[in-house]
């Protein structure tokens, strides 16, 4: 069995004010992530991630210019956060310039 991990995701705009948070769920889902895994072809990621969270929070994606996503070990030291398939997909939906992840 995998470990749950908590990962949060920040979507900033141009001049890097805070627009959105999201954190992922091992017990929540969401329409769009069960039709976004879905279309990439992993339906088993159905509980929602922090990306798809923060994202669908915000009501003006053409406001939404860089996304930062970070995951952190029990110990506090980053870990490799970077974006799924599902993920992937809703930042270019959402037109996402730039990404940085832990």
């Amino acid at each position: 069995m995998s470990q749950k991990q908590n990962i949060t995701a920040l979507v900033f705009d141009k001049r890097g004010k805070l627009l959105s948070m999201g954190r992922n769920s091992y017990v929540k889902t969401h329409p769009m992530q069960a039709r976004l895994a879905k279309e990439v072809g992993e339906e088993h990621k159905i509980f929602l991630h922090a990306e798809v969270d923060a994202l669908v929070k915000l009501r003006d994606w053409d406001r939404a210019h860089k996304l930062v996503i970070t995951r952190y070990t029990r110990d506090g030291e980053p870990a490799l956060a970077k974006p799924c398939k599902v993920c992937d997909r809703i930042i270019k939906m959402a037109g996402i310039k730039e990404i940085e992840h832990t």
